[in-house]
């Protein structure tokens, strides 16, 4: 496997592009299953996680093209010709089970095994199974897999999401574009990528009211057709390398980056000292001395703080002066980046779901292991200042989320190289 080599201190300076978004673009791909005519994404990522969706789709018919312009490709299921999402694809990501209501609703049958992904909890799927269940999914399990049919097609339900679920609420939306009358989905998700979900199946065609609400309207439609649409920024890229530069006490300007998709992490980072600035093309972050406070963290479903930075701002609060406290509301087993980061000299206490993190002066160089995607950037991060070399094993995760994250880290200064696993 890979490891990624870093020479600590370093000051972060320059320009760094921000890419589509992970989160985003996936459910953006799954919904191409819902029409027979192509559906134009704009900013596709090129990461790992995308690389599994492609052959997912390809694996049920999709025909895929790379278009043109950079990161333009585009998806049609006319073809499609197996229903059956198969464990061996499924198992590396969690998002695949996204395929599962367009399949049900356009098809009326689909065979998906159960997810895999990051181990960072058990994130069961009932969410996405009782949605569609209300909508009139006969649905069972069998030998790992989820057996959906609906021969009739998907029926409007009024259904409330008993805890906020951004993947449910995806397929729930999904499913609700093709059924028959009217579904409310209360309770919904309200990020970024649900609604950049939105809004693609409006230029479908869908009928949807309330994105970015609690409550959602889908009036369903016949049909979906083709349409083009361009991908959000990343804003999990972006926060990332804003608390980058927080850290390194450096000066940098995120290109693309949505402020408005970023408004706790900004108000987190502005309360600890750092200074950042909303431009029309992106913002600019500044920590002169690269000394922060500490902070009180709670992750909560947006628009509160990302569970995808927490990680990330573990990282700064190991070096910030005075205490800080994180606790971490949305996934169970969230804290496995913290063994590695006292392998580096950070003074962390985890009690249930709360970490209590003492800064330190500075932090060590060491050989240190990613366990999951987000788990492994705060590594990065906390080896950007670390003195002397750190080694950071079992990088794949990283690609699954971060579209050249050494090189964009390396034109801002920083003494990052990666080393190929040997043939």
């Amino acid at each position: 496997m890979d490891t990624i080599r870093i020479h600590g201190g370093r000051t972060l300076s320059g320009a760094i592009p921000i890419a589509g978004a992970k989160n985003a673009a996936l459910p953006l791909m799954a919904a191409s299953l819902l029409t027979d005519q192509a559906l134009h994404l704009v900013n596709l990522p090129r990461l790992a996680d995308i690389g599994s969706m492609r052959k997912l789709l390809s694996t049920h018919g999709v025909a895929i093209e790379n278009g043109d312009a950079s990161g333009e490709v585009s998806f049609n299921a006319a073809a499609v010709a197996d229903t059956t999402a198969p464990y061996d694809l499924v198992r590396r990501m969690r998002a695949s089970v996204l395929v599962l209501a367009p399949l049900l609703a356009r098809f009326g049958r689909a065979r998906v095994s159960l997810p895999g992904g990051c181990a960072i909890g058990t994130r069961p799927i009932d969410l996405h199974l009782a949605a569609l269940s209300r909508l009139g999914a006969d649905i069972d399990l069998a030998d790992g897999y989820v057996e959906a049919r609906a021969p009739g097609g998907l029926t409007g339900a009024d259904f409330e999401f008993p805890a906020v679920s951004v993947g449910a609420t995806e397929n729930a939306m999904m499913g609700a574009s093709l059924a028959r009358g009217e579904t409310v989905l209360r309770n919904a998700a309200r990020e970024p990528e649900v609604v950049d979900l939105g809004r693609c199946l409006i230029a479908m065609g869908a009928k949807i009211e309330g994105l970015g609400g609690g409550t959602l309207q889908i009036q369903g439609v016949d049909r979906l057709h083709g349409a083009r649409h361009s991908v959000i920024p990343d804003r999990i890229e972006a926060g990332s390398y804003a608390i980058a530069a927080a850290m390194t006490g450096g000066d940098v300007t995120l290109e693309g980056a949505d402020p408005v998709a970023l408004e706790a992490l900004i108000d987190a980072l502005r309360r600890s000292g750092v200074a950042i600035e909303v431009s029309a093309t992106g913002l600019r972050v500044r920590a002169p001395g690269g000394k922060t406070g500490g902070m009180e963290l709670v992750t909560r479903p947006y628009p509160g703080f990302p569970t995808d930075l927490q990680a990330q701002m573990m990282s700064l609060t190991a070096i910030a002066a005075g205490t800080s406290r994180i606790t971490e509301t949305i996934f169970e087993n969230r804290f496995m980046h913290v063994p590695e980061l006292l392998r580096m000299g950070a003074d962390i206490r985890v009690a249930g779901a709360t970490a209590l993190i003492r800064g330190v002066a500075r932090l060590k160089g060491a050989e240190v292991m990613a366990t999951d995607l987000r788990a492994s950037v705060s590594l990065i991060l906390a080896a950007l200042v670390a003195e002397g070399e750190t080694v950071v094993n079992r990088v794949y995760h990283l690609d699954r989320g971060y579209e050249r994250i050494e090189a964009k880290l390396a034109a801002c200064g920083a003494d990052i190289e990666r080393t190929p696993a040997p043939s």
